[in-house]
């Protein structure tokens, strides 16, 4: 009762009811930002909604390690449901960690056929089986479309759902209505693009692709205290 009173209450929805069925099965979608804005913060908290739901999620970090990672979600899960039973809540925590894997790797060393062998060698064993995965790090000027061409193939393979982060730069930072020119040689690879960006002192999200019709409008924000999305103040 309490995690689908959880996944009521998160804002996500606003993006789509469920925002990583957003995405059909081999689907891609990309959260884009420049460095510091929030992108780790939205991947973990769709991380959690899925994990809420059951669902076995790969984060991929190609810039931290293990522990870090590990303590973004502990902080988001801690802000999502600080006014709740803490005895509960742990419970909960307990619960979708067993359908959580981490890897991590070097953003240089990173490659389709190096995922594919760790995921082989989790499936063999039967140690993980992901549906969704999250890969934070990427960078805009940096990613070869053979790359992501060889990744939808994996993705398609296995039925994966994947969200990826995207860095981009603060002089190719767009007005949140369009889809940043550093992705327009790559757009069509991705099914849904949410856009965050800095504006006075708050962080506004949106989503710049895959919108439904009656969403186009939905005002969000990363709130900068708690990195929670929240909906954007009235007037």
């Amino acid at each position: 009762m309490l995690k689908k009173e959880l996944l009521l209450r998160n804002p996500l929805r606003l993006l789509g009811n469920n925002t990583d069925e957003r995405l059909p099965k081999g689907g891609f979608g990309v959260v884009v930002a420049r460095a510091g804005v929030g992108k780790t913060a939205l991947m973990v908290q769709m991380a959690l909604s899925n994990l809420l739901k059951g669902k076995n999620v790969l984060h991929i970090s190609l810039t931290d390690p293990v522990q870090k990672v590990s303590l973004w979600y502990e902080e988001v899960f801690r802000n999502m449901t600080g006014e709740y039973d803490s005895a509960q809540m742990n419970r909960i925590w307990e619960e979708i960690l067993i359908h959580r894997f981490i890897m991590t790797f070097q953003a240089d060393q990173f490659s389709v056929p190096k995922l594919t062998e760790r995921l082989t060698d989790l499936s063999e064993q039967g140690i993980f089986y992901p549906q969704v995965a999250l890969v934070d790090g990427l960078i805009d000027d940096e990613i070869p479309q053979d790359f992501l061409e060889q990744f939808k193939a994996l993705a398609q393979d296995l039925g994966l759902r994947v969200w990826f982060s995207l860095r981009s730069h603060r002089d190719q930072t767009p007005d949140l209505s369009e889809i940043p020119p550093s992705m327009a040689s790559l757009a069509d690879l991705f099914a849904a693009v949410i856009g965050l960006q800095p504006v006075g002192q708050q962080i506004e999200v949106r989503l710049l692709k895959g919108a439904e019709q009656n969403q186009t409008e939905s005002q969000l924000i990363l709130d900068p205290a708690t990195m929670l999305i929240q909906d954007a103040p009235a007037g």
